[in-house]
């Protein structure tokens, strides 16, 4: 008895929490990732109709076979919304073509299999089954913006939607045991309560809330320079590489100039340095910088950046007069967090600063 009645307010929770969220992405007061938020909202919304019907239970009524199948269907584009919202997320400037039809496939297959499902399994299992292709999808996809996007910014932190990995994880996980748990119902023992999957539901619904206001502006507002950087970063693997855009001696030249740059004006130093402002510094075009950091350093830009940001950070750990913290430490160096410090210190070194300063002793 105890266990029904939480789960109603569970799911009552989950609904509203969504339905609220929704409403405030969509109204985006930071006004940052427009287009990206717009689709994010949108899925937010969605997804609260899950539990929809639960909610109209719970206040006994009746939403009639109409609205019910109408919701059904709209339920099944849920993850799409998810999926464009990464789109957008990863590239701001992105413009819809007809390969982007290809999308609805999926679905439609999905629908007809609905409204006239081979066996009531079927009929069950889609609602919530039909997500795991596009969260899949949607994984993989932030993964290669992961490592695409070291190649114009030296801090990562907030721009590698690295939450929403977590949340895409999370989700794939509790679809899977949800759709296990109904198969029980199926095939073993009737059970109608959802407790545990709405339990995590809601955890992943609060902690998507957390997350999903805090994302800044990815890349930046100047619509040249976006589309610069954009340029840059969504170039396809290898194409750098096979077009030179520099000779053997300038190559040269502006790796002793660029060295001799991060040496004496220490620009590294600027939490927010990305690609551009270093070629403004360097005085050539951010393509070219970095074309010279690939091929005269054999790094992408972040690694390039962070490097000296690490020897900064090991000669501050080294100095006995130094009376810093590792949060100091870490800002007096270029990074804007101690967790960016920590993960990047370890990644370069094998050690974390504190066991760095440890082992000086």
């Amino acid at each position: 008895m105890l266990a029904t009645e939480l789960q109603k307010i569970i799911v009552i929770l989950l609904f509203g929490s969504l339905v609220l969220q929704s409403f405030i992405v969509l109204a985006n007061p930071m006004n940052v990732n427009k287009k990206a938020n717009l689709f994010f909202g949108l899925f937010l919304f969605l997804w609260s109709s899950f539990w929809f019907f639960d909610v109209i239970a719970l206040c006994g009524l009746n939403t009639g076979f109409v609205l019910t199948q109408i919701i059904y269907i709209l339920q099944i584009f849920t993850p799409l919304f998810l999926y464009f919202s990464v789109v957008f997320f990863i590239n701001p400037n992105y413009v819809f073509k007809k390969a982007d039809l290809a999308c609805v496939i999926l679905p439609v297959i999905y629908i007809a299999l609905m409204l006239d499902p081979p066996h009531n399994i079927v009929y069950s299992m889609i609602p919530i089954s039909h997500n795991l292709p596009y969260i899949a999808i949607v994984y993989f996809k932030i993964r290669r913006h992961q490592k695409r996007i070291e190649t114009i910014s030296s801090n990562t932190e907030n721009s590698s939607l690295q939450w929403l990995i977590k949340i895409t994880s999370l989700l794939f996980v509790t679809i899977i045991i949800t759709e296990g748990y109904e198969l029980y119902n199926i095939f073993i023992e009737k059970r109608q309560e959802h407790l545990v999957m709405d339990l995590l539901f809601l955890i992943i619904v609060y902690l998507t809330s957390y997350y999903s206001l805090r994302q800044k502006e990815i890349y930046p507002l100047d619509e040249a320079q976006r589309k610069e950087l954009l340029e840059i970063e969504l170039k396809d693997e290898g194409q750098e590489e096979k077009k030179k855009l520099l000779s053997d001696n300038e190559l040269e030249n502006l790796k002793l100039k660029l060295t001799e740059l991060m040496e004496t004006e220490k620009p590294y130093l600027d939490g927010e340095l990305n690609l551009i402002k270093l070629a403004g510094l360097l005085g050539i075009s951010a393509h070219q910088l970095s074309y010279l950091i690939n091929q005269g350093f054999d790094e992408n830009f972040f690694q390039f950046v962070n490097g000296y940001r690490v020897r900064h950070a090991q000669k501050l750990l080294s100095e006995k007069k130094n009376q810093f913290s590792l949060l100091g430490i870490a800002y007096e160096s270029g990074f804007n967090s101690k967790t960016s410090f920590n993960t990047i210190f370890k990644k370069m070194t094998q050690q974390t600063p504190s066991e760095y300063r440890k082992g000086l002793k």
